[in-house]
């Protein structure tokens, strides 16, 4: 038995954004995840440690790469995360500016959940081009509901 094929995703769909880390948005980050390792806070301590200044706490580079996904298909239609496997590969430093990039690599229509069911393969880079995060997720993404879909058209 053959797959359905994909109704509201394309495969080879792709698509990216930026982020720019200050030392002022690594700190407020890892304050407001609770996260209080001084590689994160501490100027000082930072500069003498292996990165040589303050680094991004691991979970705003990765934050940032699974919330694209629904910033993405959310445009379109309901996207919902299912699964998530990332990769940090390298450290996020104040000052990088960091580009996120996904693409569908799988989809098929999954009609008991009303949507299709995508998988996607994406990295993290930085302005030198050296792969920070390496990801792959599933997620379901299904149409939008119409009066939202027709509201949005309204506006």
């Amino acid at each position: 038995m053959t797959a359905t094929p994909a109704r509201v995703v394309t495969i080879g769909e792709s698509f990216r954004s930026t982020l720019a880390l200050s030392p002022d948005t690594v700190k407020s980050f890892a304050t407001l995840v609770n996260d209080l390792n001084p590689l994160h806070h501490d100027d000082a301590y930072a500069a003498q440690s292996r990165f040589g200044g303050l680094i991004a706490s691991g979970t705003q580079p990765t934050a940032h790469f699974m919330a694209l996904l629904a910033t993405h298909f959310s445009q379109y239609a309901q996207p919902l995360g299912l699964e998530f496997d990332m990769k940090l590969k390298r450290a996020a430093h104040a000052h990088d500016v960091l580009t996120f990039e996904w693409r569908v690599v799988e989809a098929h229509w999954k009609a008991s959940l009303n949507g299709d069911l995508v998988k996607l393969e994406g990295t993290a880079v930085n302005q030198n081009g050296e792969t920070l995060v390496v990801g792959r997720s599933t997620i379901l993404v299904m149409p939008k509901p119409q009066a939202q879909a027709s509201e949005g058209a309204a506006r």
